[in-house]
């Protein structure tokens, strides 16, 4: 089947333009969504086909249209998935899925009352490191996982203020609400998807309790009075109290795993797109500090030496030589390739490398379009989507409450 599919958020949506090019006979566009004029115009220029709504009430109740991909700023977009799923519509949302636990378990009533294909769209979890990771986790390459780190870094503080000086959404402007730059960890699921997915939190594991704590706001306020007009009311210090320049998650599963992240969008550094770490009973995993550097692995009996490397061995375990080839040494993870290369990038992987954030966003497009049409259940599914999110409302809450560890709900079970 070929999904009729309409675009809400002009902005972010245009990144998707060439993604959905390139899947023409799975998804046609048939409508886009946003408030600004300029850029309805610009979807639709040279497409006088191509519908241009306003209103997102309006579109989703289009009857020639059958699924909607929500790209707007993040706290509309549980609200907005509500009403598509209402309205009889798919959806495919951006990340996060939802700001409050009422959201959550809202999106978790609605998609199981209406039976129609909710998926998440972090296309993290889809980048090709990300995916040979998993694929090796899923074979047991790294023995029984107990550890996993993920950070994502990136100095947003450009993105805060329109060119009027007003604040955007991620500035927390009018409407809009707490933002990622809220105190806690506003912007989770780049970070714990990937690994979420390597432990099979929800499937074999769950995430069991949480605790948050927050930097205060440095940076992001010393940037504020650097580019801000003389006397602007975002110039204060104190407009910038509720916020953080950065957050670090802790969280336990149910079978003793534990998972840090760290997200910081305001400290002044080179881009860190995905720091991910992997720790487990045969090895371990660690992804390049910087862009440009490739990922390691090692791997008991596959990489050279033996850990711990120090044990007199008096059996065959004992590699031959000197102590120099005794000791572990990490090797670079493509190495593996042949063995552990995801098939998604053994048969896409040069056509999705075309698109954003390292070929996730043309995996997500393309899950989403055979999850509408009844090949596979949707590898992000509400369950998966408010469970990532809902760390971001219970971040908030262990602030507030001075760390107090609390427990993430079990949304499978309501």
């Amino acid at each position: 089947m070929t999904i009729k599919l309409a675009v809400a958020g002009g902005n972010r949506g245009a990144r998707f333009d060439q993604v959905l090019g390139g899947l023409e006979e799975q998804i046609e566009l048939v409508a886009i969504c946003d408030p600004e004029e300029q850029v309805r115009d610009s979807w639709t220029d040279g497409r006088p086909e191509l519908k241009a709504y306003a209103e997102f009430e309006d579109m989703v109740e289009d009857p020639g249209i059958d699924a909607v991909f929500i790209a707007t700023p993040m706290l509309l977009h549980a609200g907005q998935a509500l009403t598509a799923l209402n309205a009889g519509k798919h959806v495919l949302s951006e990340v996060i899925a939802a700001a409050t636990l009422d959201e959550c378990y809202a999106l978790v009533e609605t998609v199981e009352k209406t039976g129609l294909t909710y998926m998440m769209a972090e296309n993290y979890c889809y980048r090709r490191e990300a995916m040979m990771i998993k694929n090796m986790a899923d074979q047991n390459a790294f023995g029984d996982l107990t550890y996993v780190e993920g950070a994502y870094i990136h100095d947003c503080r450009d993105l805060m203020f329109n060119a009027d000086y007003s604040r955007t959404w991620r500035g927390g402007g009018t409407g809009t609400g707490n933002t990622q730059a809220s105190r806690g960890n506003g912007y989770p699921t780049h970070s714990l998807g990937p690994v979420a997915q390597w432990l099979g939190i929800n499937r074999s594991d769950r995430l069991a309790r949480t605790t948050t704590f927050v930097t205060k706001s440095a940076a992001r306020q010393e940037w504020a009075r650097s580019v801000l007009p003389e006397g602007h009311a975002d110039a204060r210090d104190s407009a910038w109290a509720d916020f953080t320049d950065s957050a670090t998650t802790l969280i336990e599963t149910e079978q003793g795993r534990v998972i840090c992240l760290r997200k910081d969008s305001a400290s002044p550094r080179p881009h860190n797109m995905a720091l991910h770490t992997l720790q487990g009973t045969k090895g371990a995993y660690m992804s390049g500090r910087f862009d440009g550097e490739d990922p390691l692995v090692w791997l008991e009996g596959v990489s050279k030496g033996v850990s711990p490397a120090n044990f007199r061995y008096e059996n065959k375990a004992r590699p031959p030589g000197g102590v120099n080839e005794i000791q572990p040494e990490w090797q670079l993870l493509w190495d593996l390739s042949d063995k552990y290369e995801h098939p998604y990038w053994k048969e896409l992987g040069e056509e999705a490398i075309q698109a954003g954030h390292g070929g996730g966003d043309y995996f997500v497009m393309y899950d989403f379009a055979r999850a509408v049409g009844g090949e596979i259940e949707p590898p992000i599914d509400v369950y998966d989507a408010v469970t990532w999110s809902s760390i971001f409302s219970i971040s908030i809450e262990n602030v507030a409450r001075n760390g107090e560890p609390l427990d993430i709900p079990d949304f499978r079970k309501r």
